[in-house]
């Protein structure tokens, strides 16, 4: 499975939901309490998704999903750090 394959919000949340997971884990200046939030909040919209009622919303593709974000969350990071810097 591909980038393509999946809805494009979709990606999105499972991508936020790595760098959210990551600054959790790094204990950063941001609240755990809020971080922790977005997490919740990802996660319900990641498991709602209508997509995963669709016959393509198998079991692989949530791992296929999960391998694809992992693989973007860099250039979402780096993105970010690009935006800051402006």
């Amino acid at each position: 499975m591909d980038h393509d394959h999946f809805p494009d919000d979709l990606l999105k949340d499972q991508t936020a939901w790595y760098l959210a997971y990551d600054e959790l884990a790094r204990d950063s200046a941001r609240s755990q309490t809020d971080a922790r939030r977005r997490l919740l909040e990802l996660s319900r919209r990641i498991a709602g998704q209508a997509f995963w009622r669709t016959p393509d919303g198998t079991p692989a593709a949530r791992v296929a999903l999960k391998e694809i974000a992992r693989a973007g969350m860099g250039r979402a990071r780096d993105a970010r750090r690009s935006e800051v810097c402006r």
